[in-house]
C-alpha cells in the first residue's frame, strides 16, 4: 500500500499538469466542435439617441457573430441584440466611429465574437422652417387658358437635419392640365424641393397637402368686358364725386358661352362713400355673375375725385358810404341791393343769415347826382355774380350855412 501510494505521488505536479492540459485540450476539442457563426445579418438599433437630432447615417448591420451554444438550443436572428450608444455623439454632421454592443437573449448562447466591432454614425440638428407652395402645372393643350390659381395653405411647415432643410427653397404640387378642360381641385402631394426644382429628402412637410384650384376655361367661353365701378352712398355734404377712373379698364372673364353673351360690362364689389370728403383710391375686386370667373384674379384700382357742390344764392345787401365828406350832404335812391353769390353749397350756407353790405365809394365827387357801382369784399370761396340794381344814384349837396345877423347899434 505504501508503494502504491508512493508511486502515485511520485514526479505529482507533472502528473498534474498532464492531466490539466489532457483536460484543456479535451474541452478546446468539443468547444471547437460546439462554435458556430451566424451570417444572416442582424440590425444594429441606436440607444440613447440626443433629442431633436436626426440620424443622417444610421449604424451597419453585424455581418457575423460567432459563439458557442449546446447541441439542439436553436439559434435565429432573435437570439442576439446589437445597440449603439449615441448619447456621446454630436449632432454636428460628419461620421463618428462607435463600438457595437451584441448580447445573446438565450443565456446557453455564449457569444465569442463579431464582425464588425465599430460602425459609423452621423448625427445633424433638427430644425423646421416656413417654406411657399408652388403649384406646377406643365404644359397647358392648345386652345385652353388657365384661370386664377388658389393654393391653401399658402405656406407649409417643413421639418428635417439641419443639412437638409436649408437647402430647401418651396415645396412642389404638381397637376396636370387635361384637355377638353377640366377644372383642377384637389389635395396634391407636397413635395420639398431645391432652388434648382430638385427633391430634397429626408423632410417632414405639414401638412402633407394643399388644396389646388384652378379653372381650365376653353378659349372660345371667354370674354374682355368693360369694369364698372360700384359707388354706394353720397358724399359729405357741400361735395361730389367729380370724376372716377379704374384700372385696368377691362378685364378677361370666362364663363359659360350663355352666361357671357348676357354681359357688356363686369362690375366691381361696391364702394362705399357715405360722408366721404376727400379723394379716394381703392382696390376691389369684381362682383361677378354665378358661373363667371376671372381668367387672372386681381384687384382694381379705382381713384374716385370729389369737387365742392357749387350754386348761386340771392342776399339783401345795406349800403354803406366810403369816403363821405363832412361838408357835403348825400341822398341814395335806394337803402339796399340785392347781391346773388355764387359758391360752393357749404359756403353759401354759411353766409344764410348773414348781414351783408355793399360799398358805395364817393370819395372825390362833387356836388350833384352821380351812378355808382356798389361794391364788397365778398368771403373766401364765394364770388359776386350779379348786383341788382347794378348801380345806385348819389345826389351829393352842399350843407347849409347859418350867418349870424348883425345886432342894431344904438346911440346914446
Amino acid at each position: 500500500m505504501r508503494r502504491f501510494l508512493r508511486r502515485l505521488f511520485n514526479n505529482w505536479p507533472l502528473k498534474l499538469a498532464a492531466v490539466g492540459l489532457a483536460t484543456l485540450m479535451y474541452g478546446g476539442l468539443a468547444l471547437s466542435q460546439n462554435t458556430q457563426v451566424y451570417t444572416n445579418g442582424i440590425q444594429v438599433r441606436p440607444v440613447n439617441v440626443p433629442p431633436k437630432t436626426f440620424i443622417v447615417t444610421g449604424p451597419q448591420p453585424v455581418t457575423a457573430i460567432s459563439y458557442f451554444a449546446p447541441p439542439g438550443v436553436p439559434v435565429a436572428a432573435t437570439s442576439f441584440v446589437a445597440t449603439v450608444d449615441l448619447g456621446d455623439v454630436p449632432a454636428a454632421g460628419g461620421i463618428v466611429t462607435v463600438p457595437i454592443d451584441v448580447k445573446a437573449l438565450d443565456e446557453r448562447i455564449r457569444i465569442l465574437g463579431y464582425q464588425p466591432s465599430t460602425t459609423g454614425v452621423e448625427l445633424d440638428e433638427i430644425i423646421e422652417k416656413d417654406v411657399p407652395v408652388r403649384v406646377e402645372h406643365g404644359t397647358v393643350p392648345d386652345g385652353l387658358t388657365l384661370g386664377e390659381t388658389t393654393v391653401v395653405p399658402e405656406n407649409v411647415t417643413i421639418t428635417g437635419p439641419k443639412s437638409v432643410v436649408s437647402s430647401v427653397a418651396a415645396v412642389r404640387a404638381s397637376v396636370i392640365i387635361q384637355a377638353p378642360p377640366i377644372d383642377i381641385d384637389q389635395d396634391v402631394p407636397l413635395v420639398p424641393i431645391d432652388l434648382l426644382g430638385n427633391a430634397v429628402s429626408p423632410v417632414d412637410v405639414k401638412p402633407p397637402t394643399a388644396r389646388v384650384t384652378i379653372p381650365v376655361i376653353s378659349n372660345q367661353n371667354s370674354a374682355t368686358l368693360r369694369v364698372n365701378p360700384v359707388i354706394t352712398g353720397n358724399p359729405a355734404a357741400g361735395f361730389e364725386i367729380d370724376s372716377v377712373t379704374v384700372d385696368p379698364q377691362v378685364r378677361l372673364v370666362a364663363g359659360d358661352a350663355e352666361d357671357l353673351a348676357k354681359l357688356d360690362e363686369v362690375d366691381t364689389e361696391p364702394i362705399p362713400m357715405a360722408g366721404v370728403s376727400t379723394d379716394q383710391t381703392v382696390e376691389v375686386g369684381l362682383a361677378l355673375p354665378t358661373g363667371v370667373v376671372e381668367v387672372k384674379k386681381a384687384p382694381v384700382k379705382v381713384t374716385i375725385k370729389l369737387r365742392p357742390v357749387t350754386g348761386t344764392r340771392t342776399f339783401t345787401a345795406g349800403l354803406r358810404l366810403v369816403g363821405a365828406s363832412n361838408t357835403l350832404t348825400y341822398r341814395l335812391s335806394v337803402d339796399h341791393v340785392l347781391v346773388t353769390i355764387g359758391g360752393s353749397v357749404a359756403d353759401l350756407d354759411r353766409l344764410s343769415g348773414a348781414a351783408l353790405v355793399m360799398d358805395i365809394d364817393v370819395a372825390g365827387l362833387k356836388t350833384g347826382t352821380h351812378e355808382v357801382t356798389p361794391t364788397a369784399n365778398p368771403p373766401i370761396g364765394t364770388t359776386i355774380v350779379a348786383v341788382s340794381p347794378p348801380t345806385v344814384a348819389v345826389t351829393i349837396g352842399t350843407t347849409a350855412v347859418t350867418t349870424p345877423s348883425a345886432s342894431p347899434q344904438t346911440g346914446g
